[in-house]
């Protein structure tokens, strides 16, 4: 399952000075804010501030008619919680925090402000995200059909602006609804306490070195009210792996230790 889409660009944080795209790099202002102070200045002074700690730019509102629908989501890498204004914003910020690529995630971090040529605009990004390999990648979540020209508009401007200092830069839309149905059940499973006790883990990594049922080999370890939680938390980070994509999840789905087929 391909979690950026196609629309990537730029190689690592911290290359040398020289390698930045300056005529680039003219054209575009950052405007974020650090412990409650804003702060507005160019993007070739301000590309290296440390953009997953920030706050967002702006607040995350709840309206009986709004169009959207706003919340913030515990994320087990963060171990904080993180703003979305959709349900596909949310649905993407659930699979960021199962990457085990992803090591930070700020959400609505910065105003990118630019002229058209016919007049200001600015662009609030969905979500700023640092790799483990240092990389920053920018990622901006709308579906395809609720793209307008502005909107397109406004995704070339960010993308050429992450260009210009190497960042990578996504634009995703809707997920598979069966893939995320199972993802949504298993981000109950998240957070490290369900991983535990530590001996029910390593069981069941021993159990499925063969792939077998999800319920038979739950039922092979232990009772499955203690086995079961420890099984999902598994399936979440990776070590355990299933089908996500051909159905629901259910007690005959064949589970198997990562790397043992």
């Amino acid at each position: 399952m391909d979690l950026w889409g196609s629309r990537q660009a730029g190689d690592a944080v911290g290359e040398p000075a020289h390698a930045l795209d300056r005529d680039a790099l003219a054209g575009f202002e950052l405007d974020f804010s650090v412990d409650g102070v804003r702060h507005r200045g160019p993007l070739r002074t301000n590309w290296d501030v440390r953009f997953e700690t920030v706050e967002p730019v702006r607040e995350f509102s709840w309206h009986k008619f709004a169009r959207g629908f706003a919340g913030w989501y515990y994320s087990a890498t963060v171990r904080d919680h993180v703003g979305y204004e959709s349900w596909l914003e949310r649905d993407r910020l659930i699979l960021l925090d199962r990457d085990p690529e992803v090591t930070a995630i700020a959400s609505q971090p910065f105003w990118l402000h630019w002229h058209d040529g016919v007049r200001m605009r600015r662009h609030a990004p969905d979500y700023f995200v640092r790799l483990a390999d240092g990389r920053a990648r920018v990622v901006d979540v709308r579906a395809e059909d609720d793209m307008d020209e502005a909107t397109r508009e406004s995704f070339a401007a960010t993308e050429h602006a992450c260009r210009a200092v190497g960042w990578d830069f996504a634009v995703v839309g809707r997920l598979d609804p069966v893939f995320m149905a199972n993802v949504r059940w298993l981000h109950r499973y998240r957070r490290a306490r369900c991983g535990r006790p530590a001996e029910v883990a390593d069981r069941l990594l021993e159990v499925f070195r063969e792939p077998k049922g999800l319920w038979e080999g739950a039922g092979l370890v232990g009772d499955r009210l203690e086995v079961l939680p420890v099984l999902f938390h598994l399936l979440w980070s990776g070590a355990l792996v299933t089908d996500l994509v051909g159905g629901l999840m259910a007690a005959d789905s064949l589970v198997w230790t990562e790397g043992s087929e």
